[in-house]
């Protein structure tokens, strides 16, 4: 797990500060929480998206007061997800352009690898909503967005926590011509993220695809 640790480290801290990309007003976009590629990301897309990470942490934690420390520890949630869903967009942009795939095969690779480590599909589906914020049906998406991010570092020769990397998600940020509503905060082009979004599930899961020790 040291290996795993150490890359999630650097790339939390690659999304620290960088120039903002202006976000355009949310009277620009009505009901969009976010414009990427001159596509919507709905107000309502996000709040379903919420509200799914919202329903698995329920049924994980029926009991009324120990969800209430949850729904207080996770405020930024709607932020948070945001931040994904447009990461998500921003990473298969640049695989794209570095013409990298991930196959079904590859992407059961890596998941049947992680339960493995944590001692099942149910287990792993709990970790990753618990340190993550990923329910358990995007928990696939979430691990093929990992997979690319380390293709994509692969195939330029570096690692997710190098420059190299970053400025080809930049170069990404730039085409999509990231907008988010000032509401959710400000896209940081150079680092793509959130300007104080932190994702360490990133960094922490793309060393899993080639290191599955504990």
């Amino acid at each position: 797990m040291h290996r795993r640790r150490r890359t999630a480290l650097l790339l939390s801290a690659a999304i620290a500060a960088a120039p903002l990309l202006t976000a355009c007003g949310s009277d620009a976009h009505p009901g969009a929480a976010a414009v990427v590629g001159g596509q919507r990301i709905t107000v309502a897309q996000l709040e379903n998206r919420v509200g799914e990470v919202r329903a698995a942490q329920r049924e994980a934690v029926p009991d009324d007061a120990q969800y209430a420390q949850v729904i207080a520890k996770s405020g930024t949630l709607p932020r948070d997800v945001l931040h994904t869903m447009v990461l998500d967009q921003v990473l298969h942009r640049a695989a794209q352009d570095a013409g990298v795939t991930v196959t079904r095969k590859e992407l059961q690779e890596m998941r049947g690898g992680l339960e493995k480590q944590v001692g099942g599909a149910k287990a792993l589906e709990t970790a990753w909503l618990q340190q993550y914020g990923i329910p358990p049906q995007r928990l696939d998406e979430n691990l093929r967005l990992q997979l690319e991010a380390q293709k994509l570092a692969t195939s330029l020769g570096t690692d997710t926590g190098k420059p190299a990397f970053w400025n080809a998600l930049a170069e990404a940020s730039k085409k999509l011509d990231i907008d988010l509503n000032p509401r959710y905060g400000t896209w940081d082009v150079q680092k793509s993220g959130r300007a104080d979004a932190k994702t360490p599930w990133v960094r922490e899961v793309t060393a899993t695809g080639t290191q599955q020790t504990a």
